[in-house]
């Protein structure tokens, strides 16, 4: 499992992980616990993209993406891809004071170039 996430380029759901992985019996819900016991164990990131359904992405050395880093996410073919880091400022090019210390975590829903083409 791990070596299927290592090899995926965005994050995948639960169901995502069952399909590619190879066709031998694999039990829903074991798979279903080793995500999240992964993900307990800062192996995985877990994450809710605002569809309701879990996302698990590997963190690894190998990622040329920083860790807490954006996410884009096609309201019509559900499709996910990884945004490049960004910064939030204001006009001035400065944080607006109230945001400072603030987490952030970036969530973009849209139409995918292909779902719009």
């Amino acid at each position: 499992m791990l070596e299927l996430l290592h090899e995926t380029a965005a994050p995948v759901t639960h169901e995502q992980v069952m399909d590619l992985l190879p066709d031998v019996a694999f039990d829903k819900a074991s798979i279903w616990r080793v995500l999240a016991d992964l993900a307990d164990e800062g192996i995985l990131r877990r994450m809710d993209l605002g569809d309701r359904v879990w996302r698990y992405e590997l963190i690894d050395a190998c990622r040329p993406i920083a860790d807490d880093h954006g996410h884009f996410l096609c309201e019509d073919c559900g499709e996910v891809r990884c945004l490049p880091s960004l910064e939030l400022r204001d006009g001035a090019g400065e944080l607006p004071a109230v945001l400072r210390g603030a987490t952030f975590r970036v969530r973009v829903m849209g139409r995918c170039a292909d779902c719009i083409g």
